[in-house]
């Protein structure tokens, strides 16, 4: 009987050859992330994937603003003298990203660069009623044109 062995230097190349495939099949079932928005204040900063996210494109108009209304999963203390810095994936920033508080638009025009600084004093005023209150839902919404393709929420609460 003959039995048919490789050598040392073929082994570990099927071995690694395997390891590849069985790496490319584990990779071909997950769904790709959504890109990261985060917020920072002082040493402590929070990320977040996306909401609503349609891959890139725009969000259905029916979504919209159950997405908007949908409440923040992460959440970060602040002091009213703070610095709350936000930062966005590049592919945001290239789009376009604009800053909603309580599910309304706070700003007109997209912001275009990946981090930006706003003091944490004009996120707890009502912009309905102009009460002053002690946490504020800030999203990120990102915008192509006139649609919203994806929507980052944070509480952002004072302590």
């Amino acid at each position: 009987m003959t039995v048919a062995f490789l050598s040392g230097k073929r082994r570990r190349a099927a071995a690694a050859l395997g390891a590849v495939s069985a790496g490319l099949l584990v990779l071909s079932a997950c769904d790709k992330p959504t890109p990261l928005a985060t917020v920072t204040v002082g040493t402590t900063s929070v990320n977040t994937e996306a909401a609503c996210y349609n891959d890139g494109n725009a969000v259905k108009e029916s979504e919209v603003q159950d997405c908007l209304n949908e409440k923040a999963d992460k959440s970060i203390t602040v002091a009213p003298d703070d610095k709350v810095r936000f930062g966005v994936d590049p592919e945001i920033a290239e789009n376009g990203w604009t800053i909603f508080i309580g599910g309304e638009r706070a700003e007109q025009e997209p912001y275009h660069k990946t981090y930006r600084s706003i003091p944490a004093s004009a996120f707890f005023t009502s912009p309905t009623t102009g009460e002053p209150s002690r946490s504020a839902q800030v999203s990120i919404v990102e915008t192509t044109g006139k649609k919203l393709t994806g929507i980052w929420h944070f509480k952002l609460a004072q302590d």
